[in-house]
């Protein structure tokens, strides 16, 4: 029974009861106007947002790793379900809600398919720079994408930036002021209250602030727009219609938003588990909990979730020990929806939209652009190229072009690794990349190099060329002593290769020698018989027997300088 058990119910302490309950409630009551602000951004009405805020939370602490992770929903999430939907149903319809919840059953099922199959590794696909130039781009649509809103204007749904900027350019002459006002208000309050103590709820103090100023001056008299009437209690149970035609339809963004949501997910767990010792994050557990949540979520007629980096930040500083305070924030909704939803009758939308857009704004980083330009500038251009993507041919493209070419890239790299030749520290049995230290000595008659990475068919080309190109620069060579300690593998076109070498220069009355090869390495060389056809006394421990091997006793003057 303990196994099927989360961790933190096994080692629960009293002790912890106290941060769970201050956390619990601290996020219940900032995902209270969160939920609805990110169900309006999805295209949804606002109460789906709080449904998405309830069962998934539940789900996610009894199979999640993170005892500080807080599940729900998020920007990014919604905006990739609104990019989605927005092509196949009217917003806000009946099939577009249905559409919604189907959604995130699939996201559900592919997350749950992959923790199964223990694939939490495929997060590694996207590098920093392709998840900094996605997250950037992805704001500033977000951001855009609520303009409608803050200036009380019609601009359509679209998930592209030049679409959004020329309709809201279009209704310059109908912005109206009053819902600018109350959206700066509501931006004012939220950014004061986290400059005094990030775990003052900002975002409930502008909802509340918008609410009473439009129910108490009569904004609504004014054009203000407001949410309106929420449904109050709980939502039916029930998983939604599996329409194959909608399913087909929907599986590409099921899978963008499964890795999208692990990505965001596992990055603010892994941020916050440095930041505690008790506990270990397991990957594929992690993928298995976010799976649950969103099956669940569907449950509730809400759309899909994953972990928030704003209300994760502040469930750990309010004290959170264990995924308990996940199910006291839950508990919060809940009690929300069975009494309180007529409450947010005259909530202003243009607060939903500051909520959107001071939640968003730290995504944008310039800083990590140029800290790529001074430390590497392929990564800095795979950023660059990422947020253009993503700006111009949309969310889901442009997450896709982002991990093409961060497996490009790396490919590309892994095909022209580093070949040094070596020479020797003057007076040790040290070598160094002669390239980089001059005054090194060259040992008369023999070459040394070193390949740093695995050889395999990709970088075969790469590495006969350039071996062959420090060879003929060599003239009088009888050995030639390869440092295998930066070859971690070998596949087979590699060995096909390997011993077409030897053979070639060995009928050139030239040896090879290799030193410093590591276990794994040995173990193929030998299954496939090169160990035999190279000879066992051509394999060294290091450079220095190698080379002495060769040429005793010029190795020995030379040592003795």
């Amino acid at each position: 029974m303990r196994f099927f058990l989360p961790s933190w119910v096994v080692e629960y302490r009293r002790d912890w009861l106290g941060g769970d309950v201050s956390a619990g409630l601290t996020v219940g009551v900032m995902l209270i106007p969160q939920g609805m602000a990110y169900a309006m951004l999805a295209g949804l009405p606002p109460v789906h947002g709080l449904y998405a805020a309830t069962l998934p939370i539940l789900a996610y602490a009894l199979l999640g790793t993170s005892r500080q992770l807080a599940v729900g929903p998020v920007a990014m999430d919604s905006l990739l379900t609104a990019a989605t939907l927005g092509a196949l149903a009217v917003v806000g319809s009946e099939n577009y809600l249905a559409l919604a919840a189907l959604l995130a059953l699939l996201v559900g099922i592919v997350q749950l398919l992959a923790g199964v199959l223990r694939f939490g590794f495929v997060v590694d696909l996207l590098s920093r720079p392709i998840i900094s130039g996605f997250t950037s781009a992805a704001a500033i649509i977000i951001g855009m994408s609520q303009l409608k809103h803050l200036l009380g204007i019609d601009t359509g749904n679209s998930a592209y930036v030049h679409e959004l900027l020329l309709a809201t350019l279009r209704e310059v002459d109908n912005i109206n002021w009053l819902a600018v006002g109350v959206g700066g208000l509501g931006i004012a309050l939220i950014i004061a209250a986290k400059r005094i103590d990030p775990r003052i709820p900002g975002p409930l103090l502008a909802v509340m602030a918008g609410i009473l100023l439009t129910w108490g001056l009569g904004l609504t008299d004014y054009g203000l727009r407001i949410v309106g009437g929420i449904p109050g209690g709980l939502p039916p149970l029930a998983l939604p219609a599996l329409g194959w035609e909608e399913v087909r339809q929907l599986i590409p963004a099921a899978l963008t938003i499964s890795l999208v949501g692990f990505m965001e997910s596992i990055a603010v767990a892994k941020a916050v588990r440095n930041r505690h010792a008790d506990y270990e994050l397991d990957a594929n557990r992690e993928m298995l909990g976010l799976g649950a949540a969103n099956v669940a979520v569907a449950v509730v007629r809400g759309y899909p979730v994953t972990g928030g980096f704003s209300r994760t930040a502040v469930n750990d500083q309010s004290g959170a020990k264990s995924g308990l305070a996940g199910i006291i924030s839950a508990g919060v909704i809940v009690l929300t929806l069975l009494f309180l939803t007529p409450l947010f009758y005259y909530l202003p939308n243009a607060i939903l939209a500051a909520i959107i857009l001071v939640a968003v704004a730290k995504l944008i980083n310039p800083g990590e652009a140029k800290r790529l330009w001074r430390v590497d500038r392929a990564d800095f251009w795979m950023l660059v190229v990422t947020f253009f993507a993503t700006l111009i041919v949309g969310i889901q493209l442009g997450i896709g072009i982002g991990v093409v070419l961060s497996v490009g890239v790396h490919l590309y790299r892994s095909m022209r690794p580093h070949l040094a030749v070596l020479g020797r520290i003057p007076g040790t049995d040290n070598f160094r990349n002669v390239a980089r230290f001059p005054h090194l000595q060259r040992v008369p008659g023999t070459l040394i190099v070193r390949f740093d990475g695995p050889l395999y068919f990709a970088n075969l080309t790469y590495f006969q060329q350039q071996l062959r190109q420090r060879i003929e620069e060599e003239p009088g060579l009888d050995a030639v002593v390869i440092n295998a300690e930066g070859i971690g593998s070998l596949d087979s076109s590699a060995l096909y290769e390997l011993e077409q070498f030897v053979a070639e220069q060995r009928d050139r009355g030239v040896k090879v020698r290799f030193a410093g090869v590591i276990g794994p390495v040995r173990d193929r060389l030998k299954r496939a018989g090169l160990t035999e056809t190279i000879g066992q006394e051509n394999f060294f421990v290091d450079v220095a027997s190698a080379v002495a091997a060769n040429r005793p006793t010029d190795y020995a003057l030379q040592s003795n300088e």
